[in-house]
Parts: C-alpha cells; sequence; structure tokens
C-alpha cells in the first residue's frame, strides 16, 4: 500500500461528568485526510483545504503527531499528508484530535500495523499536546477505537473501549464562536471540593454502569457535571436555555462537549434526537446566534478508510 485516503471522524468529550477521562466517537462529521509514501524521509503536509492552518510539522497537530510516530518506527522513506478540514478548529468535537488520530492511523496502515490502536494514542496525544498545551487521550482515544472510551489513568496509559448502547443516539449544536481549548482550561480550579468529587465519581460510575448495561434512564442520571460545567457554561451563549430545552424534550440528558462552544444532547433512538435537534435550532435562530447542528448515532468503529 503506497497511500491511503481515511475518514477522521468527530469526537464528543467529558461527556459532562468525566472530564479527561470520557469520550465518544461520532459517525456523521469528521475530516478526510490522504497519506503517502514518499521516496523523502521526513513528514511533510503539502496540503489543507478547509482552514487556514499551517503546513510547518512542528506547528500542526498532525504533523506533531505522525512525527512522533516515526521517531518511534525508523524508515527509510517518509510521508506526505494532505488535510481536508471538515471539522472546525474550536468547535469542540475534536477537530485537532481528528488530525491528530487521523495521521497516526494512517500512518500505521502505510507500515503495515506495528502498532495497535491503543498504542497510536500515545502518539496522538503529542499532537493535542500542541493544541491544548496538555496530552490528554479523551477524543483521539475515541477517534481511534471507536465508540465510548475510558482513560483510567494516563502513567501508564491505560484505555477501556465500552460498546454503546444499540439506540443511543448523538445530538450535536455548534455555536459559531471560537472557544481555544487551552483557554477554557485556564479557566478551571487546580482544586475542588471533596464533595464536588464524591458527586462526580458517582456519575462516572453511573455513566459507565448505565452503558454496559443499556440502562438509559441511569445514562441520563449520570450526565450532571459539578466541576467544569458551572465554569465553562457561561462562555457559551444560550446555554442554560438550550439544555433545559433539551430534557424537557426527550434528552437524557446535556452538556458540553469538550472545552465548547458545542453543545451535546445523548437520546434514546432517532425520533428523540431529532426532535431535540429541532427544539434546539429554534431556540438558537430566534437569538440570531449562527450555528449547525448534527445528529448522529455513536461510531462503532472510529477511523475508518474511504475506498
Amino acid at each position: 500500500m503506497e497511500s491511503i485516503r481515511i475518514f477522521s471522524p468527530a469526537t464528543v468529550a467529558n461527556l459532562s461528568c468525566g472530564f479527561d477521562v470520557l469520550g465518544l466517537c461520532l459517525d456523521t462529521i469528521g475530516d478526510e485526510m490522504i497519506i503517502r509514501k514518499s521516496d523523502k524521509k521526513g513528514i511533510r503536509i503539502i496540503k489543507i483545504t478547509g482552514a487556514d492552518l499551517p503546513l510547518e510539522i512542528d506547528k500542526n497537530v498532525a504533523g506533531v503527531a505522525a512525527l512522533a510516530l516515526v521517531n518511534a518506527y525508523e524508515t527509510d522513506f517518509g510521508f506526505e499528508i494532505e488535510i481536508r478540514k471538515k471539522i472546525k478548529a474550536g468547535s469542540g468535537i475534536g477537530s485537532s484530535a481528528a488530525s491528530a488520530a487521523g495521521a497516526v492511523f494512517g500512518i500505521n496502515k502505510l507500515l503495515g500495523e506495528p502498532f495497535s490502536g491503543h498504542e497510536l494514542i500515545q502518539y496522538a496525544m503529542k499532537g493535542e499536546a500542541l493544541a491544548s498545551g496538555n496530552e490528554h487521550a479523551d477524543n483521539v482515544a475515541p477517534a481511534l477505537l471507536g465508540g465510548f472510551t475510558l482513560v483510567r489513568g494516563y502513567d501508564p496509559l491505560d484505555v477501556i473501549k465500552i460498546k454503546s448502547p444499540e439506540e443511543l443516539y448523538v445530538t450535536v449544536l455548534h455555536p459559531h464562536i471560537e472557544l481555544k481549548t487551552s483557554e477554557m482550561r485556564a479557566i478551571l480550579n487546580p482544586e475542588i471540593k471533596l464533595k464536588n468529587a464524591i458527586r462526580q465519581w458517582g456519575n462516572v460510575g453511573g455513566l459507565v454502569a448505565g452503558l454496559y448495561t443499556s440502562d438509559y434512564d441511569l445514562i441520563g442520571r449520570s450526565l450532571t457535571d459539578y466541576i467544569v460545567e458551572p465554569l465553562r457554561s457561561k462562555f457559551i451563549p444560550g446555554f442554560d436555555q438550550a439544555k433545559k430545552t433539551a430534557i424537557e424534550n426527550g434528552a437524557l440528558g446535556a452538556g458540553i462537549s469538550g472545552s465548547g462552544p458545542s453543545i451535546f444532547t445523548l437520546n434514546k433512538g432517532l425520533k428523540n434526537a431529532t426532535s431535540v435537534n429541532d427544539q434546539l435550532k429554534e431556540i438558537y435562530q430566534k437569538n440570531n446566534i449562527p450555528f449547525e447542528t448534527y445528529i448522529s448515532k455513536v461510531n462503532p468503529d472510529g477511523i475508518r478508510i474511504i475506498e
């Protein structure tokens, strides 16, 4: 195989209660990437469409992640990367993760898959560090593995894939404002109250249990964030109204996707997901805030090859 064309999906991270440890993979929105072998050693990003992003390897998350991988696996050839961005930067649905994860996935395929999907996460995280200043896996892990993922620990890295219940759908609303991940991390408190930590641990356990048992009510009860959402939600216009309306119209729960500004809801069935989508659109149309919405099942496979 000399070249590969892939779909690298958007993701929803944190899932309210699971800051930096929980994420899921979407199916209906993502970037396209083309990666080719090159006689010239090293990594080159030769083209980016859909976004104004640097081609320099050390300034692009795909380049940083790809370089980390090739430095760990010596070859006598190099790679060229084309990126067709369809996930807006700063949208909160894993734009940087899609680029970083897609780069290492494609190169690994062209190398004959010397690394497992779990092993690729550590290289993709290097790209995330460029974007946010922190090596976190809650977006790149679901992009690479599919489904839901839980990062049990970072030292050493320990990621568990969780299968999604069959009827679970995701609705995402992306208001057209940009919130940089690094800035949204900077507003967080380094210390939290013990009572809030206990509540949050309980919700993480409840959400994981709900996913394994397909207990949709338990999933909904667990989508509560006592730590991050109270600080970040004030930067998202219309958030409180959108969350309240979504739940009143059938959503299991709602919260901030990643660092925002996108808002996600989990829903049982396509009918509820569509109803929530319609209500959220109505709110933002009245507020004159430009936006996009997406409805998606949970993508069970993650990044895929486009034939």
